[in-house]
């Protein structure tokens, strides 16, 4: 393929090309200028333009039509394929078809996302586009935003703010927590009462340098104070310590929905209420057209709305255009 001369190409009205191609349909300067929607004049002009560029007449008037010249007859097919292509180029839309698209996507969470979702979501991948691979990563509130920006991740999905203009937010879920504790090694009853809750010994998730954990703020908030005697970064860490020490762990509903029996572990509401941010996913404006990221946002939102198959609209071997 030959190269392009971009600052040849730069100093040429491609609108002349249009107007050579409609002069060569309509063969008439009236007719071609009412065809592109201008006055007779400045298609005239385009002509005497187009004459002195190419270096050759182009257009000789017989009687009332104008017929083209050799070099015209000669240059018309090129000129039609050129905007025929360019024409292509503006309208082509982002299809994607599932059952055969090829691509790795990064995936950023926060705390116990990565758990909930990744498995579920590679589950789904698996029955509907199976040339798709999910790369999951840590990421940091503070850091999600930037790493968005400079493409390290292509969405992210935990508990994260909706970030500057040209980050899209979507709201997933509100918070909720349980606890949780092995009925053999603490006979409470449940629900639990404040008074038990408060008195027991606890395990939390925290990932910084407090023992109150992710739970450190709302407690302050709650004016509440727990003996926590064990804190952990993995969030099954915290359930197998539940599951062997008389301990009460804090944890999202849904995690401890999914894993608790597997620990053997009673749940119960808690007897008070945190107040803790929200679970959203975040992406940059730049994918907002890209069918293959809308299709992984769709399956997001359909995973972690209990879905096991993806909306009709966003499934199947049909092609997926980007919204």
């Amino acid at each position: 393929m030959s190269s392009i001369d971009h600052f040849d190409l730069r100093s040429f009205d491609l609108n002349l090309l249009v107007a050579f191609d409609a002069l060569m349909q309509e063969g008439t300067v009236t007719r071609a200028a009412a065809r592109l929607k201008i006055g007779q004049p400045a298609m005239s002009h385009s002509l005497a333009t187009l004459r002195v560029l190419m270096q050759d007449e182009l257009f000789v008037r017989v009687g009332q039509a104008m017929q083209p010249t050799a070099k015209a007859l000669a240059v018309a097919p090129r000129v039609r394929h050129a905007l025929e292509q360019m024409q292509d180029a503006i309208r082509a839309e982002d299809g994607f078809d599932p059952a055969t698209h090829q691509r790795t996507f990064r995936i950023g969470f926060s705390s116990e996302m990565e758990l909930l979702l990744l498995p579920d979501l590679a589950a789904l991948a698996r029955r509907t586009a199976p040339g798709i691979r999910l790369l999951g990563r840590s990421a940091d509130k503070n850091e999600v935003h930037h790493l968005l920006d400079n493409g390290t991740i292509d969405v992210a999905v935990g508990c994260f703010e909706p970030g500057a203009q040209r980050h899209r937010h979507q709201h997933l879920f509100g918070p909720e927590l349980m606890c949780c504790f092995n009925a053999a090694l603490l006979p409470l009853a449940t629900p639990i009462s404040l008074e038990d809750y408060h008195a027991a010994d606890h395990a939390l998730i925290s990932l910084g340098q407090s023992l109150q954990g992710c739970l450190d703020e709302a407690l302050t908030r709650a004016g509440l104070s727990l003996n926590v005697v064990m804190a952990g970064s993995e969030f099954l860490t915290i359930l197998a310590a539940a599951a062997e020490a008389p301990l009460v762990a804090t944890l999202p509903a849904r995690m401890l929905r999914r894993f608790g029996a597997r620990f053997g572990l009673t749940l119960s509401p808690l007897p008070l209420t945190f107040d803790l941010p929200a679970v959203s996913m975040v992406w940059s404006a730049r994918s907002d057209r890209d069918a293959a990221a809308a299709w992984l946002r769709h399956g997001i939102t359909a995973v972690l709305g209990g879905q096991n198959e993806l909306p009709a609209a966003a499934a199947g071997p049909q092609r997926l255009r980007a919204v």
